[in-house]
């Protein structure tokens, strides 16, 4: 869904809406949309497999309802049926989770609205920080007035939050048990549809670059350096991207 997909009503004039409730409103319509159905079937994946482990749906929910991120989700739930100890588990959770703040740091300042942005009002929405809201709000909020940002966001992650934790309960309770191979595909379906869309919103050579990169890098890293390949690939990936882009960018300008 592209930001031409997210006007607002017909006939309204956004201007006259500087009130939080309007926008809220307008971010929870949003949430009804591909990108949400898509992390449903991959926490439906995710169910499979908790299940397998011998999770309890309070366990699952809560897990949910807290960690939010699937990929940290996933890999809790993998320390817990290995047996790893508390602190592994927390060491393996916070580094898979790494990833997550310098998206918060980019998308913080694109939420804020000067003075009127409290502290508390950006350290709840901090908690819908995942690849699914962090793509759908780079790729609208930038067109909307700065005051309809942060509620707008709000709306989404919250709603998005909501159906996505009612669907995990309904798929534990009532679907069956997912083969293996199933389960792992359908939680791998929100990585491979946001690197499409990431490409896809990429505004320069150098982001599109990055993104081939980790591609590459990815299994070379991962068979070499296996549990660092991840930052491996980032920084290395990220690194050559940027500093090619920058010298091309420089270079057409001489």
């Amino acid at each position: 869904m592209t930001s031409s997909d997210m006007d607002i009503d017909e006939g309204v004039d956004p201007s006259e809406f500087e009130g939080g409730a309007y926008w809220f409103r307008q971010g929870a319509k949003g949430a009804f949309c591909l990108p949400t159905l898509i992390l449903m079937m991959a926490f439906v994946g995710f169910t499979s497999l908790a299940r397998e482990v011998g999770l309890t749906l309070t366990e699952v929910l809560l897990m949910s309802l807290f960690m939010w991120a699937l990929p940290s989700i996933v890999v809790l739930t993998g320390a817990m049926s290995a047996g790893a100890g508390l602190i592994s588990a927390a060491i393996a959770v916070a580094l898979s989770a790494v990833r997550l703040m310098p998206m918060t740091v980019a998308l913080m300042p694109v939420l804020r609205d000067g003075k009127r942005t409290k502290t508390w009002h950006m350290l709840i929405v901090s908690h819908f920080v995942a690849v699914t809201a962090w793509v759908f709000a780079m790729r609208n909020l930038p067109s909307m007035p700065r005051a309809a940002r942060l509620p707008f966001f709000a709306g989404f992650g919250s709603t998005v939050h909501f159906v996505v934790l009612c669907s995990t309960a309904l798929s534990y309770m009532v679907l069956p048990a997912v083969e293996g191979p199933i389960a792992a595909g359908l939680v791998l379906l929100t990585p491979i549809y946001f690197m499409f869309s990431m490409y896809q919103a990429s505004r320069t050579s150098g982001d599109k670059a990055a993104l081939i990169l980790g591609l590459i890098l990815g299994p070379v890293f991962y068979h070499f350096f296996p549990g660092a390949d991840l930052l491996l690939t980032g920084f290395v990936g990220g690194t050559v991207a940027f500093v090619g882009w920058l010298f091309a960018t420089r270079r057409a300008e001489l």
